[in-house]
């Protein structure tokens, strides 16, 4: 089974960036979409980006768009999220999943989805 790793996360200031990766050993990740997600302390997940097995469509959530962009490397078999612009209400814990299809990913239908252990995401003001 597809056990995504997430790395990247961190302690940053308001306006700051960070770049978080999410990697697989012994499977593909391009045989996915894979889509972040983040979740804050008392709050639901929410779902924040996804991109498409083969040709690379992107979706974002309407709270990161412009900010952050969602690429991959299938060299080497990688996905990152590049966060820019970041504010305090980014912060959450950043998780990658891999999703049968681009289309559950973006509807935020995961109950099927393989899930890595998360990435704590610090803004300060």
């Amino acid at each position: 089974q597809l056990q995504p790793v997430e790395s990247g996360g961190g302690l940053v200031q308001s306006g700051g960036s960070l770049r978080l990766s999410c990697a697989a050993s012994g499977f593909t990740l391009d045989y996915y979409a894979i889509g972040w997600f983040r979740q804050a302390p008392g709050k639901e997940r929410e779902g924040v980006s996804c991109i498409s097995s083969g040709d690379g469509s992107t979706y974002y959530a309407d709270s990161v768009k412009g900010r952050f962009t969602i690429s991959r490397d299938n060299a080497e078999n990688t996905v990152y999220l590049q966060m820019n612009s970041l504010k305090p209400e980014d912060t959450a814990i950043y998780y990658c999943a891999g999703v049968p299809t681009f289309r559950l990913c973006v509807i935020g239908q995961v109950a099927h989805a393989s899930w890595g252990q998360g990435t704590q995401v610090t803004v300060s003001s």
